[in-house]
């Protein structure tokens, strides 16, 4: 058997409108929090996402970025130079050269892949957010404007102390101790 329902209280007309009006009241004597932007600049975390940099000399001109964008808005032009051996006899080598690397903003979802995939770290979050245009074909930056860029990266968070050190740095600090002490050996038997 079920139990009976309690009875129903008696609505007062108004009722709800008081209340709504009550927390309006409330919250008008309380201090607003609200920053105005334009006038007070923002307190951002360290490492914001806000537009992406890009320090020219570490591209290599491998297209991984471009290749990888799911939205496709990265556009990377290049050519081949020729470089001379190093050594008489030695062959020449070919080298990509960098002539356009543009981020259409527009388009671009800030999923950060293209920055993830770059393996020669080309490519950074910037901090930076105020970008706007008033032409949304003015929204592809060139490589110029995103090398400004670069240099409002912050420098990344110290190493855990307790870390292990890493095995590239272990193993060149252990074929620099052998070459020291290679070079150590001929000065003793003298």
């Amino acid at each position: 058997m079920t139990e009976p329902l309690p009875p129903k209280r008696p609505r007062i007309p108004g009722s709800g409108l008081a209340k709504g009006l009550a927390v309006t009241l409330r919250t008008m004597t309380k201090k607003s929090v609200t920053a105005q932007y334009p006038d007070t600049q923002p307190g951002l975390p360290p490492r914001t996402r806000g537009v992406i940099g890009l320090f020219e000399e570490n591209c290599t001109v491998c297209m991984l970025c471009a290749r990888e964008c799911p939205d496709w808005c990265i556009y990377i032009d290049s050519h081949k130079e020729t470089v001379p051996a190093a050594a008489p006899g030695g062959r020449e080598r070919s080298r990509n050269v960098l002539d356009r690397f543009a981020i259409d903003f527009a388009l671009c979802m800030y999923c950060g892949i293209c920055i993830e995939v770059c393996p020669f770290d080309a490519l950074f979050w910037s901090p930076e957010f105020e970008y706007a245009e008033t032409d949304i074909r003015d929204l592809t930056h060139e490589r110029d404007k995103l090398r400004e860029w670069m240099w409002t990266v912050p420098a990344p968070p110290a190493l855990d102390p307790g870390a292990e050190e890493p095995k590239e740095v272990a193993a060149a600090r252990k074929t620099a101790d052998k070459l020291a002490a290679a070079q150590a050996e001929p000065l003793e038997e003298s």
